[in-house]
C-alpha cells in the first residue's frame, strides 16, 4: 500500500470496482435485450444505468486520481485555507449523487414509458 492509501480507501476501491462491473453487466444485458426486442423501455433502462455506472467511475477518477496530484497546489476548487482533500471528496461525492440521481430517473421513465 502506498504512504496515501488506508484500509478504508483499499475498501472502497475495491467496491467501486465491483459496483462498476454489476453496473457494465446490468447496461450490457439491457441493451441486449434492447437490440433482440427492440422495445424502447430497455433502452432507456440501458441508458439510466450507464449513466449511473458512469457516475461511479467518474467520482472514483476524481476522488482517487485528483486527490493526489491537486492538494496543495491551489487549483482545487472550494478548498479551504489549508488546501484539504476534502474539497476533492466532496467534488466526486457531488459528481456521483447528481449522475446516480439523473440515471435514476432515465430509469423510472423506462420503467413507466410504453
Amino acid at each position: 500500500m502506498s504512504p496515501h492509501t488506508t484500509p478504508a480507501t483499499a475498501v472502497l476501491v475495491a467496491l467501486k470496482t465491483i459496483t462498476l462491473l454489476l453496473g457494465g453487466l446490468i447496461t450490457y444485458f439491457s441493451y441486449k435485450a434492447y437490440s433482440r426486442s427492440g422495445a424502447r423501455p430497455l433502452w432507456y433502462l440501458a441508458v439510466g444505468f450507464g449513466i449511473v455506472t458512469a457516475g461511479t467511475l467518474m467520482a472514483g477518477f476524481v476522488d482517487q486520481l485528483l486527490r493526489f496530484s491537486l492538494v496543495g497546489t491551489d487549483l482545487l476548487p472550494f478548498a479551504g485555507d489549508d488546501g484539504s482533500a476534502m474539497a476533492v471528496t466532496d467534488i466526486a461525492l457531488v459528481l456521483e449523487s447528481a449522475l446516480t440521481a439523473v440515471g435514476f430517473a432515465v430509469i423510472v421513465y423506462s420503467l413507466y414509458s410504453e
